[in-house]
């Protein structure tokens, strides 16, 4: 089955709201150790919003950038234009896999993976753009992620599978699939990190960022019913996620 096109998110709401994602974005810089004259491949750029710290604590380092999104890259691009000469953008569907022109000594991601059905496919792609002795160091949705909303979800929509884009994986089977990709010095967490929003913040958050893929298949006069209706299920403004972590390297 050919995957549908990759959605295009809202750029500008999604870059206005109290994201966590910018803690996320942190503790991957901070785990992947950069250094001067590096070329780092981040999948799922987005706002450039943490290639724009990479390249402004690391001004020895260069960046090559992939998303799916237009409206992302577009504003990536505005985000980034200090670091042009040291920085390159695409547009890439990771569903379909990747390929980069040369090696590349790190490859970076935050809150992207569990977009991707097929992580092993993904990690073969990592394996094949890294120099011997590369770093893949990321953050994603995992196991146990958004439990509060789907149990919203049941309640709203009436059915006890609600149909979803996200893949959240555990840590055994990220790390089998790591290890299968020819990964050493692999390790994999699952780490509690909840978000609580205020009643305003809660619907255009739901709307953006969690719910976007599943309003895409609806009317659009039912969208706006529909996000209330689950924020309504949901009791409290608590979005619960759980991180899946890892670092791993080629040898």
């Amino acid at each position: 089955m050919t995957a549908s096109a990759p959605r295009d998110w809202d750029a500008a709401t999604y870059g206005a709201l109290p994201l966590p994602h910018v803690g996320w974005g942190r503790r991957v810089l901070d785990r992947l150790h950069p250094v001067a004259g590096e070329t780092i491949l981040e999948l799922g750029c987005g706002t450039g919003r943490d290639a724009a710290v990479l390249l402004a604590e690391h001004p020895g380092c260069r960046l090559v950038a992939l998303d799916g999104s237009p409206q992302m890259l577009t504003a990536a691009a505005a985000a980034l234009a200090p670091y042009a000469d040291r920085v390159r953008l695409r547009q890439a569907d990771l569903r379909e896999g990747f390929e980069v022109d040369e090696p590349v000594d790190g490859v970076m991601s935050v809150a992207t993976l569990h977009w991707i059905p097929d992580h092993p496919g993904v990690f073969g792609a990592v394996a094949r753009a890294l120099r011997p002795g590369g770093r893949f160091v990321a953050d994603a949705g995992g196991e146990g992620q958004l439990q509060r909303v789907h149990r919203a979800r049941r309640q709203v929509e009436g059915t006890a599978a609600p149909q979803d884009a996200t893949h959240f994986a555990g840590v055994e089977a990220t790390r089998t699939a790591l290890v299968a990709a020819g990964f050493v010095d692999v390790d994999v967490r699952l780490r509690p990190d909840p978000l609580v929003l205020d009643e305003t913040t809660l619907r255009p958050y739901l709307a953006t960022v969690i719910l976007g893929e599943v309003l895409r298949g609806l009317p659009e006069a039912a969208r706006d019913p529909y996000v209330d209706a689950v924020a309504r299920a949901m009791g409290e403004p608590v979005i619960d996620y759980v991180r899946l972590e890892f670092e791993a390297r080629h040898p």
